[in-house]
């Protein structure tokens, strides 16, 4: 259901971007051929192991866990089937930087190594390598900041004193925590060089506080004059009330071009709209008649045309309100094979839902989740769409629709 992992470990699935390997690439460039095929392997060895670490935790949570390994980065994501506890949530981010540490230091003791003092570590690359990999590496990871794994740490209690804000709170604190270490990283002429790693989780924080805020009631005004000019134009072929810098959807036009008695034309319509690479600049046709929507698929070839996420996804949406739940279902996972959108993953749940599949309906919603979709977009999926309706009494929705609420 997710992209193809590289390989799998204890059961786990293992996804390797080629991020990752440029960064280790990168080390060895900076560090020299001997030091930096050290670091590189020991930085490959300890962020696996770290990672096993916090999916080990999650799986004894009744989770389903999987490893991507990116650019300066691991990370485990999970997908609970229960609400979890505070201190659960806690001890899986705990978990990681454990076992690095654990595991690293008993490696430098076997070697003669002292773990802490700086002059044990220097008789040779290997001791090296493995002390800033392992035990370095694994402290620094709790220090209290989000998204390191001490900032997770913190975010569970909090959950527990101030549930709403907790998570605001805490990134407001890692910003601030790390806007002035970076400040006083640029201004000492010795540490200058580690700016990158410093300014680096300060893009992410922000990222996590106003990414997924909206900044307003306007902010939706676009999208809903958007939706309501391509209504107007199926209603009345009336193409006035779009918004300036939008066009009629390739639906309508085909449409357009269908009632004209041109199904050749309507047809590479369509298809010419696949082939696009630019940002898209039109509105999907939500409210079209099913019976004209069910018209223009038809004049699609098979296997059915796949390109622009954008567009796949309308066309998927389509089909699912024409009632083909099956094409749907294998076109939407198809999809996300290629990418992961947590929209195609919903979709996919939607259209099993409307073929009377309960089980793999609530897996795509825990896929959604697991591709990054916001709690929110889930929840209204779960109450809105009515392909999900009959499964609103099933034992497994309930328990993932707390799980939701849990998240939101």
């Amino acid at each position: 259901m997710a992209a193809r992992p590289a390989f799998h470990l204890f059961g786990f699935p293992i996804h390797v971007r080629p991020g990752f390997l440029v960064f280790l690439a990168l080390i060895v460039m900076v560090n020299g051929t001997n030091l930096g095929l050290w670091i590189a392997g020991t930085a490959a060895a300890f962020t696996l192991l770290h990672e096993l670490g916090h999916a080990f935790a999650a799986r004894a949570t009744g989770a389903r866990a999987e490893i991507s390994l990116d650019f300066l980065a691991g990370y485990a994501s999970f997908v609970p089937t229960r609400v979890l506890k505070p201190w659960e949530r806690a001890g899986i981010s705990v978990a990681g930087p454990a076992v690095q540490i654990i595991v690293s230091v008993a490696i430098l003791l076997a070697m003669g190594v002292h773990p802490i003092d700086p002059r044990g570590y220097g008789a040779s690359a290997a001791a090296v390598a493995i002390w800033w990999t392992g035990p370095v590496m694994g402290a620094l990871n709790l220090i209290p900041v989000l998204p390191l794994d001490g900032g997770h740490i913190v975010l569970a209690g909090l959950d527990r004193l101030i549930p709403k804000r907790s998570k605001t709170v805490m990134l407001w604190f890692s910003v601030a925590l790390t806007g002035s270490f970076a400040v006083w990283v640029m201004l000492n002429p010795t540490f200058r060089g580690l700016s990158f790693f410093v300014i680096f989780p300060l893009l992410v924080q922000l990222q996590m506080l106003f990414g997924g805020r909206s900044t307003g009631a306007g902010d939706d005004r676009p999208r809903a004059a958007a939706a309501a000019g391509e209504a107007h134009a199926w209603a009345t072929g009336d193409v006035g009330q779009i918004p300036a810098g939008l066009v009629p959807s390739p639906w309508l036009r085909a449409h357009q071009q269908l009632g004209h008695g041109q199904p050749d034309v309507a047809r590479q319509v369509l298809l010419a709209d696949f082939s696009e690479t630019h940002a898209p600049d039109w509105w999907p046709p939500e409210t079209a008649p099913p019976e004209q929507l069910r018209s223009l698929v038809a004049l699609l070839p098979r296997p059915l045309p796949t390109g622009r996420v954008y567009s796949e996804h309308a066309l998927a949406t389509i089909l699912l309100r024409i009632g083909e739940f099956d094409d749907a279902a294998r076109y939407a996972a198809a999809s996300f094979d290629k990418v992961r959108a947590p929209a195609m993953a919903i979709t996919v749940a939607r259209a099993a839902g409307g073929a009377g599949d309960p089980a793999t309906a609530v897996g795509w919603l825990h896929d959604a989740l697991q591709a990054g979709a916001d709690a929110d977009v889930v929840a209204a999926a779960m109450d809105g769409a009515s392909e999900l309706a009959p499964l609103r009494s099933d034992p497994r929705f309930t328990q993932l629709r707390a799980v939701v609420d849990a998240a939101a």
